[in-house]
């Protein structure tokens, strides 16, 4: 019996974290939110230049 109660009583001591768990899930969360913008911001960007776009595709275009 002395026994089963020490080995239910021993607990695994775990490797202490630099941060809390939330604080690495707001890391994780700002970061794709900074990447989600960066791309939010990159959106027609082909269309904001569609007269080069037209002139390139006259000399290069409709022959082939």
């Amino acid at each position: 019996m002395n026994f089963l109660a020490t080995v239910l009583a021993e607990t695994e001591e775990l490797a202490p974290l630099l941060m809390p768990p939330l604080a690495f899930a707001g890391i994780a969360v700002a970061v794709f939110t900074l990447l989600g913008f960066v791309t939010w911001s990159y959106r027609d960007v082909a269309n904001r230049h569609a007269n080069k776009a037209s002139k390139g595709q006259d000399s290069h275009g409709a022959g082939h």
